[in-house]
């Protein structure tokens, strides 16, 4: 055979598994974030809640200020 021929196999074989991937991976997340969603305020009421503290809306707001502040915050080099 002829090696342009070979070169054309190996750039679709790479496209194809560059798109399947992409689709795994999305559907891995969408199950991963349906089975495990981000916390939310009633979910953090209820932990607080568990702890023994009495949650006021200020306080709930307060933490999830600082959970957005840490989430976006790029990490830090050690």
């Amino acid at each position: 055979m002829d090696t342009w021929i070979w070169i054309v196999i190996v750039i679709v074989a790479l496209i194809a598994g560059v798109a399947l991937g992409f689709f795994i991976a999305r559907q891995y997340m969408m199950k991963y974030l349906k089975d495990n969603p981000p916390i939310n305020e009633d979910m953090l009421r209820i932990m607080m809640m568990q702890m023994g503290q009495k949650p006021s809306q200020k306080k709930i707001n307060q933490m999830m200020q600082q959970m957005n502040k840490a989430s976006t915050k790029p990490p830090t080099k050690k």
